[in-house]
């Protein structure tokens, strides 16, 4: 079952262009059953012998393991996208993933800021940096103790202004901005493209990080001159980094949000978008949603703030 398993990653990664965070999740899942699948001292169990029971069984062994229903919901839809791939390579007759149902999932609906919270959180960003004692010197202090607050507080109004996913974010290049029409050109899950706008604060704040930027790039031989945003060696930043970077910008700004992350500033976008009148379908084409069902999720974030309104108005509520 690891040829397969490999010809499967081959083809998520180079036919579907499946991006890096999705390979990996299927990598490990697959991983996982394969696990399942060989007892101590046994064999693995034959792909052409393992059916919908032998599934069933799976997921009642993560039941035991404790898993969250949205982890086994992934797994099973992991198997059914490997069993399809093993029926056109002629390996399986059907898929044996098909027939198990997968759990319900809650409905949750994602905390997000109110308009008026993004609109404080990102107009009273720190406006300088503080260098740690025990952090290593710099050749251009002034220029360095610019970027942190620059660079950042860009990161943090591109997030907000136009709902790119994380990845989007890391991955995007200088080619892929028009600084005049003020609009991007995104490549997001599968590679697909789309084209989202984004606004006047944002576009100020990448105006006063460039000149940083150009900076850092000319002293470092081995940096990403494509890259948006760049760290002080001028190396394109990673998702991990945007992560922590979002944590500790919101833990400065409320000890309350312990829920945000650079997708808490999408979900932002989509909700004040929504809110303020727009239409739903372009809204899923601004995320780059391929399913409108998957849009509509905040639609319920809009209907609990009306029922908040009413609530707390109505004398009869």
């Amino acid at each position: 079952m690891e040829r397969e398993i490999g010809l499967f990653i081959g083809y998520q990664k180079f036919e579907r262009n499946a991006s890096p965070h999705t390979v990996r999740a299927y990598w490990l899942d697959l991983q996982q059953f394969r696990q399942f699948l060989t007892p101590p001292k046994e064999p693995t169990l034959p792909l052409a012998k393992i059916d919908h029971r032998v599934i069933r069984e799976f997921v009642a062994w993560l039941y035991d393991k404790k898993r969250e229903r949205t982890s086994i919901a992934r797994k099973l839809a992991c198997l059914r996208s490997f069993f399809r791939f093993c029926m056109r390579e002629k390996w399986v007759e059907q898929n044996p993933a098909r027939l198990v149902s997968s759990p319900k999932l809650p409905k949750r609906v994602p905390p997000v800021p109110t308009a008026e919270e993004m609109n404080n959180f990102l107009d009273h960003l720190p406006t300088t940096h503080v260098r740690h004692k025990r952090a290593r010197k710099s050749k251009h202090p002034e220029r360095d103790a610019l970027l942190i607050p620059r660079r950042d507080r860009a990161i943090l109004e591109m997030l907000y202004a136009s709902g790119l996913r994380v990845s989007e974010l890391v991955g995007l290049d200088v080619s892929n901005i028009d600084p005049y029409s003020k609009i991007l050109r995104v490549f997001g899950k599968g590679s697909k493209e789309r084209i989202v706008p984004y606004g006047e604060k944002a576009a100020a704040a990448l105006e006063a990080y460039w000149p940083i930027r150009a900076g850092i790039l000319a002293d470092s031989p081995k940096g990403d001159p494509e890259a948006v945003f760049v760290d002080f060696r001028g190396v394109r930043l990673n998702t991990e980094w945007i992560r922590r970077m979002v944590k500790k910008y919101a833990k400065l700004a409320n000890a309350n949000w312990g829920y945000m992350h650079p997708h808490s500033l999408r979900h932002a976008f989509a909700t004040h978008l929504l809110n303020d009148g727009a239409d739903l379908r372009a809204i899923q084409e601004l995320l780059g949603h391929v399913s409108l069902s998957t849009t509509q999720r905040y639609t319920h974030s809009n209907i609990q703030q009306l029922m908040a309104i009413y609530d707390k108005a109505h004398p009869h509520a």
